[in-house]
């Protein structure tokens, strides 16, 4: 039977309203954190009693008057936007109004503040309305406490229906690690009941910051480029922005792992924020997975934070309640210079080696050579992949060099040991090449004809369509038998061609063949090189575009630098005391 529409009560209104905003108690974090960041705060502390459904955040931002606390929980009221122009000129993080209001609706929610400049404070608590019931003064530091009780505690069925407590938790640490990116000039101290849980302590950009989320990522493991969108300065030279002066208007840049060094099984960790805050963007996380294709191991995801900073007017924030979905203007301009500056982060000519940088995994290192006499190539420890740490990685980060590298030997037929002014480098011959033939395929795939041709036997019919694919010419000769008449011309040549041809066809698109390809023609190691040529091959392999990985995503080169060699021989110890005097 159709019943008749009517309107709904107030308080069913509110509370449907209330839900869409608050859904969890990561939702409460999210939206107290966030106007405790519009407030200025340097310092946020967050407590979480999850049995008791309950919470506290203290900030010591700029605080409350007593006349805005009346209001503050009330419907829709805030101090961010006045008129309907406002809404195309979002600056702060809050701006609906919406947050204490429906804390007040599914909670018993309770503020105190106090303004800098006042000499008392006030606490006050609502009602399931927004309005105080209770006012009273109180001794407090400059800043405002939020104090949220029995979340939920009136709509039993959403806390039935939501994940499980650690979900919830491992929520609300997402939620803070992803502020603290947006925010790096902020320190945060959470705790779980009255025991700490976690702190992330504040730096000039989030260089500093990521490395204190993913425990095993170090900062030389990261590189950070500014984009060309707005005015920004430059970054300092090892890419942490140090050297750099205030920026102002803040910078878009991205923070990204060196491919050789970290990666993750999963890509959770290719994020992008826009002024301060973490969006889903599906469009700009494709374009950062992208640009890191064919430099990483099969199945493996790139560590990336891209933070653009947008005037208002190229945003759209109204698309999504908790604004994790907006529109952008100027997406494919915006595209664009994301490929370009990982690109640049990429080469070689990105940042330089630090005198400082003594890594955890060039202690192993050198360690290795102190207890077994030799350095070997290999896995350096066992990898941790709840931190997506890839092992084995290089020493330190490479360095863009101000004159060529100097070849100065072949190790074992398969490590070119090079001079460089900073250290020496140890890169291996045949993903080098492999690297080098890959891009020179890339750029040029060319296919020449083959006399006589090369005949293959019993080939399917998806390998016949995937040479078909890649540009060979293929006809049928006889029964069961292929005649394949034009190859790749690096294979041309080759004794084995017929057996790369093979190869070529059982992969599943023309990237896969350029790849074979480039592995099949690379210089074997093994195979010993005069001087002439490694020093041509290390030329060659510099101009590359992704020098610091082969197609496979294995790193190729292992810097040292001289500082930290210097430290292992203990070249800076005092003479006297190095005699023992």
């Amino acid at each position: 039977m159709t019943q008749s529409i009517q309107p709904l009560s107030e308080a069913v209104v509110n509370l449907i309203a209330a839900g869409e905003v608050i859904d969890s108690l990561g939702a409460v974090v999210r939206e107290l954190a966030e106007n405790a960041l519009d407030a200025g705060a340097t310092h946020v502390s967050i407590a979480v009693w999850p049995e008791r459904w309950s919470l506290r955040v203290a900030d010591n931002g700029s605080g409350m008057s007593h006349t805005d606390l009346r209001q503050a929980a009330a419907p829709h009221s805030t101090s961010k936007i006045h008129a309907s122009e406002d809404l195309w000129s979002i600056r702060s993080l809050g701006f609906r109004g919406e947050a204490l209001h429906s804390l007040a609706q599914l909670a018993d929610l309770e503020i105190g503040s106090r303004l800098a400049d006042s000499t008392e404070g006030w606490w006050v608590r609502y009602d399931r309305q927004g309005n105080p019931v209770s006012e009273t003064t109180v001794a407090i530091a400059p800043g405002t406490v939020v104090t949220v009780s029995h979340l939920f505690g009136n709509w039993l069925p959403r806390r039935e229906g939501l994940p499980p407590m650690t979900q919830q938790l491992r929520a609300i640490q997402q939620v803070v690690c992803h502020l603290a990116l947006g925010h790096p000039q902020v320190t945060w101290v959470v705790q779980q009941g009255d025991r700490p849980w976690f702190s992330l302590w504040a730096g000039q950009t989030a260089r500093q910051i990521l490395p204190q989320i993913l425990r095993d990522v170090q900062p030389g493991d990261l590189v950070e480029v500014e984009l060309g969108v707005g005015l920004g300065v430059g970054l300092g030279a090892d890419g942490s922005g140090e050297d750099a002066s205030p920026p102002h208007p803040p910078r878009s840049t991205v923070l990204m792992g060196l491919p050789d060094r970290c990666h993750r099984r999963r890509p959770d960790w290719v994020k992008v924020a826009v002024n301060g805050r973490v969006v889903q963007l599906p469009e700009l996380e494709q374009t950062i997975l992208g640009a890191f294709r064919r430099t990483l191991p099969r199945d493996r995801h790139p560590v990336c934070f891209l933070h653009l900073h947008l005037p208002p007017e190229q945003i759209d924030w109204n698309r999504h309640p908790a604004k994790a979905e907006i529109y952008l203007k100027e997406l494919d301009r915006l595209q664009a210079q994301v490929q370009e500056a990982i690109a640049h982060a990429l080469s070689l000519h990105a940042h330089s080696l630090s005198d400082a940088a003594h890594s955890q995994r060039l202690g192993q290192v050198l360690r290795a050579a102190e207890s077994g006499g030799s350095y070997r190539s290999g896995n350096l420890g066992d990898p941790n992949e709840s931190t997506g740490e890839a092992s084995p990685a290089p020493a330190s980060p490479l360095s863009p060099p101000p004159s060529p590298l100097r070849a100065i030997a072949q190790v074992h037929n398969m490590y070119i040991l090079a001079e460089h002014p900073a250290g020496i480098w140890l890169i291996e011959q045949h993903i080098a090449h492999e690297r080098v033939l890959y891009e020179e395929l890339c750029d040029r795939w060319t296919v020449v004809p083959l006399d006589p041709p090369a005949l293959l036997p019993n080939l399917s019919t998806a390998q016949v369509e995937q040479l078909v694919r890649i540009g060979l010419t293929v006809e049928p000769f006889g029964d069961a038998l292929w005649a394949i008449r034009t190859a790749p011309a690096p294979l041309a040549q080759r004794e084995d061609c017929a057996a790369a041809l093979l190869e070529l066809s059982l992969g599943g698109d023309l990237e896969t063949a350029l790849v074979a390809t480039a592995c099949r023609t690379a210089i074997r190691n093994g195979t010993p090189l005069t001087l002439p040529e490694m020093q041509t091959l290390l030329d060659r392999w510099q101009q590359t575009r992704n020098p610091r990985t082969c197609p496979h995503g294995r790193p190729i080169c292992l810097s040292l630098q001289e500082s930290s060699l210097s430290r292992f021989f203990r070249r800076h110890w005092v003479i006297g005391k190095s005699h023992g005097i």
